[in-house]
């Protein structure tokens, strides 16, 4: 399979970018390379230069979430965490009935 090299900001005049950009190169495989300007044909995306940085956007938000998920599952485990969220429960159990029961006698 042949790759396919191409200028990330080839059409930089045909879309105004609202944050600074940097011109890079990339390499491709030449599929997606098509996959990509036939989305453009079609109106779906605008330029090569968004998708890339759509995509490149949603992969990092992806790892971003996994790295937080990675984390509470690792608090999940922590006997240390379990404890002060329990003291915490119960501590804010007391300050819920003590609001409800203020909201019952002034209704």
């Amino acid at each position: 399979m042949q790759n396919a090299m191409i200028d990330a900001d080839s059409d930089i005049n045909h879309h105004i970018m609202t944050q600074p950009t940097v011109r890079t190169t990339i390499t491709l495989p030449e599929e997606l390379l098509k996959a990509t300007d036939l989305m453009i044909t079609q109106g779906k995306v605008k330029s090569r230069n968004e998708f890339i940085a759509q995509a490149l956007r949603h992969e990092l938000a992806a790892l971003k979430q996994a790295e937080i998920d990675a984390a509470l599952a690792e608090m999940a485990q922590d006997p240390d965490y379990h404890t002060e969220v329990l003291r915490m429960e119960a501590e804010f159990t007391t300050a819920s009935w003590e609001a409800f029961q203020l909201g019952e006698s002034q209704s």
